[in-house]
């Protein structure tokens, strides 16, 4: 088996749509709206602002990918890395795919002067995700997220 990291690219941009598709219905059992989600994507794929995506391939074939978004601390003065978007196809689950994808992200961010380190959210009941996360490091950080949205997230 050939796995390799790569930052993702215009071509990737249909994948990635599924990607987060199916990581939303199988996690929260949301519907996503498909056009909204492909213009989300498309955004972050042509503006590093708005974060970068780092895919994985097996043999050849994407096997799953992630986002990195980043919040601002002033309490530290850098940047914390928001893992999100995490998706490993269901056949590639357990292979080491999404600890090659860390692995590659955690290197960059180690790397950059002001980068904290790595966070993310995982949902409340997702515990299958919480135990793969807890097993390469993450701890829980206190904070519980909450939103007031401004428009339908749905």
């Amino acid at each position: 088996m050939s796995l390799a990291v790569r930052p993702a690219t215009g071509t990737d941009l249909e994948a990635l749509v599924a990607f987060n598709a199916a990581m939303a219905e199988e996690t929260e059992g949301r519907q996503l709206d498909l056009e909204t989600l492909r213009r989300g994507v498309a955004r972050v794929l042509a503006d590093p602002a708005c974060g970068f995506y780092r895919v994985a391939e097996v043999d050849g074939a994407l096997a799953g990918g992630l986002l990195v978004t980043f919040e601002w601390s002033d309490w530290r003065c850098g940047w914390w890395w928001w893992l999100q978007s995490v998706y490993v196809r269901p056949g590639h689950r357990g292979r080491g795919v999404f600890s090659a994808l860390l692995a590659a992200v955690d290197a960059e961010a180690a790397a950059t002067p002001d980068a904290l380190g790595l966070r993310l959210y995982v949902e409340q009941d997702n515990r299958r995700a919480q135990a793969v996360y807890a097993a390469r490091g993450f701890e829980d950080a206190r904070y519980r997220v909450m939103e007031r949205a401004r428009k339908s997230l749905l």
